[in-house]
Order: C-alpha cells, then structure tokens, then sequence
C-alpha cells in the first residue's frame, strides 16, 4: 500500500474508485470479497481507491474503524493508494483521527456534512481534524455553499489539504459558477471530479480537473481508465464514446440511488459478492435488482471483451 505523502502526480495518475464495501449476512466485514474487488480493480489499471459514501463509511461505528482500516491495508497491492473516510459528524471524525495515526495511510477523506454546518464552522472543524491527524486531508465538496472557495484555498495555502473532491451536480456541468470560483481561487491541480464519469469530461475538459472518481469503475475498470486516457490527451470524441458505455448504469445510480445501485450492480454482475448494505440504507428491491442486472451485466460483458 502507497504511504508516501500525496503529490499531484498522485492525483493524475489512476481513476480514483470509490466502492462499496463487501459485508456478510451478519453484517461483519467481507475481507475475502473485498480482496476480489480490489484486486479486479488493480488488475484493470486502477491504482487508487476511496472508501467513501459508497462504502457507507457515513454508518460505520468506531468500534469496527480500526479493523476496517486494518483489512484496508492488507487487502491493497503494494503499489496502490487506499484512502480511507471519515465523518461525517465532528465528533465522530476528531474521534476517528485518533484511530487514523495507529496507520500509515497518507491521507483521510472528510464526508460532508448535509445538516449543522456552517462554512466557517465546516472550515474550523476540517482544519483541527487535518491538525489532528498530522497529514494534508482530502475536502469532499457535495453541497453548495458546505465551504467557501476562500476557505478552501485558506485550508489549502496553511498546507493541510491534498485534494479537493468536487461533487456538487448540475443539470449542466458546465454551468457551475461555484466551481469556476474554485478553479480560480485555489490551484486546479487540487480539484478533482467527484461524480463520476457522466461530468468527467466537461470537468477535465473545460475546467481543468485533474482526474475524476468513479463508482461504476468497479464494473468496468479497464474502460474507465481507457476513457482517462483519453482525457488527457485530449481525444474528446474517443472519450465521449467510452463514456457511453457507463451511462445506462449511471442513469440508474441517478434515478433510485447512486450507492445502493452500485452496492449489488458489483455482486449481479458476478464481480463480488457484496452482501448486505449496512443500514441505515438497505438492498434493492427485486424490481430494481433486475433493472440493474441488465445493466451491470452489459457493462461487465464489455470489459471482459476489452481485457
């Protein structure tokens, strides 16, 4: 597993995943599933991975955070980067740092806060957690108005971010006078796309993002990387076609919900066996399973003819 401290070349060099995390009926930690999954993504070109919203690290306990982060650490390939959540309550995150030092992951990634907040109370508590766990944090941006783009460029110049994760959706990804305030306060090579590979090529594109994260990698990480590539070196009509391919899923994650629909897309298209979603969020139901299926299934069929 990567320990050394973040670069932006870092940041360039891999899709970042962000996946579920496998469970047992009992709800206990699925380690063998979750070596399946990380190993499908590493031998498909991926070589960060985030356990994020995704891997329902909003539920988690801190009574299982250490042996989570353990399993993390010994599931990853040398070479890969396994960054960790926390949150999303201030007490639980300060809580979790103490955790977070007994390691040597390079960075934690703070989920976002929906309720209580304020920009300079969001600000104050991402500064003492960064303070905390001695390493430059990742800042997940999915709200608008969650953190100020001069906050973030303050929390930025003092030295205690290493990314930014942006994820605020807009029917139209190119009408974001939000991110062109980022992009202009705080160094781009910072930012990175957040959600997905639908506004991954407007954000690379027009906005100069350096990479962007996925969920749907999981099914298909060959193409996803495939559709980076194609990014950066600015093939926009090879990229459009690939990312084609990920939107019948997308469309799905969008309309009943972006983690559940990941959660067993994974398992139906016969990648891993996810298992139960910790609650408070829960599996789909038989209707959508089937949907999904369909979906998932034709994207996993297209990576095994890519590899």
């Amino acid at each position: 597993m990567k320990t050394t401290a973040v670069t932006f070349e870092d940041l360039d060099a891999s899709v970042i995943a962000v996946p579920p995390l496998a469970r047992r009926d009992d709800y206990s930690l699925n380690t063998e599933a979750n070596r399946a999954l990380v190993h499908y993504l590493e031998t498909g070109g991926v070589s960060t991975i985030l356990y994020g919203g995704n891997a329902n690290f909003y539920n988690i306990g801190l009574n299982e955070y250490a042996a989570i982060l353990q399993s993390l650490t010994e599931i990853a390939a040398k070479d890969s980067w396994m960054i960790p959540a926390v949150g999303p309550s201030y007490g639980m995150f300060m809580d979790q740092a103490e955790v977070l030092t007994d390691f040597d992951f390079p960075t934690a990634m703070v989920l976002p806060m929906s309720t209580a907040a304020t920009p300079a109370g969001v600000e104050t508590g991402l500064r003492r957690f960064a303070e905390r766990f001695g390493k430059p944090i990742i800042i997940y941006l999915k709200f608008e108005g969650y953190l100020t783009a001069e906050g973030v460029r303050r929390l930025v110049d003092d030295g205690l971010v290493c990314a930014v994760k942006y994820a605020v959706v807009r029917e139209d990804p190119l009408i974001d006078d939000y991110l062109r305030e980022l992009c202009d306060t705080v160094d781009r090579r910072y930012l990175i796309s957040g959600i997905g590979e639908r506004p991954a090529i407007v954000h690379l594109r027009d906005f100069g993002l350096s990479s962007f994260t996925s969920g749907s990698v999981c099914v298909a990480p060959r193409q996803s990387t495939q559709l980076l590539r194609a990014l950066k070196r600015q093939d926009y009509e090879e990229a459009t076609s690939l990312r084609g391919r990920f939107l019948p899923l997308e469309d799905l994650r969008d309309s009943i919900n972006p983690i559940r629909v990941l959660h067993d897309a994974v398992s139906l298209a016969d990648i891993a066996d996810m298992g139960p979603i910790l609650p408070l969020s829960s599996n789909l139901d038989e209707t959508d399973r089937d949907r999904v299926a369909a979906a998932a299934t034709d994207l996993a069929e297209r990576e095994r003819a890519v590899a």
